[in-house]
């Protein structure tokens, strides 16, 4: 990514930022503190401040360790009036923090460091461009999705634990299907070993067959035979047997959810004019190029294929210790959102045959003889 240009910089405004506060501290390009306060974050007491500065030093650069959510109203702000803005992302602060003199973690430190770091070394900066306002509203609604998301593994997981627990040849029948429409509605209706066998199997079909027609003989079958397989009832059997519908019905809420948020997705990200672009490539569909659009945008504040690659942490890093330690590792670095979207389009485009032709192709030749 570029460079930041901070030669015309009169004053470097560092904000660790807070939810009711942030800290603010100001420092000159010789590193005199011009300004060093807490600044709550409303919108008037921002003006004031970014006014006197800009008065006074005539072009303000705000630099903030978050730039989304409680950093969000400050940097509307400081455009709105004019200033320059950039991000320092945390991670680099908190390096950079080590090379201060001193051990203590507080506000009014970590705003020091933010501001004198972009004044002395500007390469660590990451320029913030003006949001649009789709990319503004997919970023929320595709944060919201990745927290559904998170939900039901969370509920998925202990619905299948529980499951595991009182019968596990009934989890082996369930478990890979667990977030299937059909499956919850049976464990939504029968949440014990005891009442799905006494529900029978006509019973079962007829309510699964709605939400699954093809798979709905086959599935009762393979529910009857693993309860088949067990004859005792586990302690605790009971009990569960009040939780799993409830988790069962939680599970589908949070599943329908993200039904409604793929169809807006789509819907802000067909508005966009670089959707097209996106989603003809093999591999990228709603989320991933959702999340591309978010975190690359146009790509122009890349200059190359290799700064992207090293943002979103696919550059293999180096390691190199005399002659005893040589090779490449995958970096652990970058943007791990950014990174998974990446990953799964290139499983996806395996799909592709173009590119799993490429994906197969052996540039070495073949042995003669």
């Amino acid at each position: 990514m570029h460079v930041i240009d901070v030669s015309d910089i009169g004053a470097f405004l560092g904000l660790d930022v807070g939810k009711g506060e942030h800290h603010a501290t100001a420092v000159t390009p010789a590193g005199k503190k011009a300004f060093d306060k807490r600044l709550p974050n409303s919108e008037p007491k921002l003006r004031e401040v970014f006014a006197k500065l800009k008065t006074k030093y005539r072009t303000v650069l705000v630099i903030v360790d978050q730039p989304a959510s409680i950093g969000a109203l400050p940097l509307a702000v400081a455009r709105d009036m004019g200033c320059e803005v950039a991000y320092l992302p945390g991670l680099t602060m908190r390096r950079i923090a080590d090379l201060y003199p001193g051990e203590a973690k507080t506000d009014a430190r970590d705003a020091f460091v933010i501001a004198d770091a972009t004044r002395s070394m500007p390469h660590t900066l990451r320029a913030i461009e003006p949001a649009d306002e789709t990319v503004a509203e997919l970023e929320m609604i595709a944060s919201f999705d990745d927290d559904l998301a998170d939900e039901a593994t969370r509920v998925s997981n202990r619905l299948r634990g529980l499951l595991t627990q009182i019968h596990p040849s009934l989890e082996r029948a369930l478990g890979p299907r667990i977030q299937h429409p059909a499956v919850l509605k049976l464990l939504d209706q029968f949440g014990s070993p005891a009442l799905i066998r006494k529900a029978g199997r006509r019973r079962l079909v007829n309510l699964i067959r709605p939400r699954a027609p093809r798979m709905a003989e086959r599935l009762v079958k393979d529910i009857f035979t693993a309860l088949d397989e067990q004859t005792v009832v586990v302690p605790g059997t009971n009990a569960a047997a009040l939780i799993v519908p409830s988790l069962a019905s939680s599970l589908q809420a949070v599943l329908d959810q993200r039904k409604l948020l793929a169809a807006q997705i789509e819907e802000l990200l067909e508005a966009h004019p670089l959707s097209k672009v996106l989603t003809s490539m093999p591999g990228i569909g709603v989320r991933t190029g959702a999340r591309i659009l978010i975190d690359v945008g146009d790509a122009s504040r890349f200059s190359s294929a290799a700064h992207l690659a090293a943002y979103a942490g696919l550059a293999p890093a180096t390691r190199s210790s005399g002659p005893s330690i040589r090779g490449e590792q995958p970096s652990r670095r970058g943007n791990k959102q950014l990174k998974r979207a990446f990953f799964l389009s290139a499983f996806a485009a395996l799909a592709d045959p173009v590119s799993r032709a490429y994906y197969d192709y052996d540039p070495k030749p073949a042995p003669t003889g």
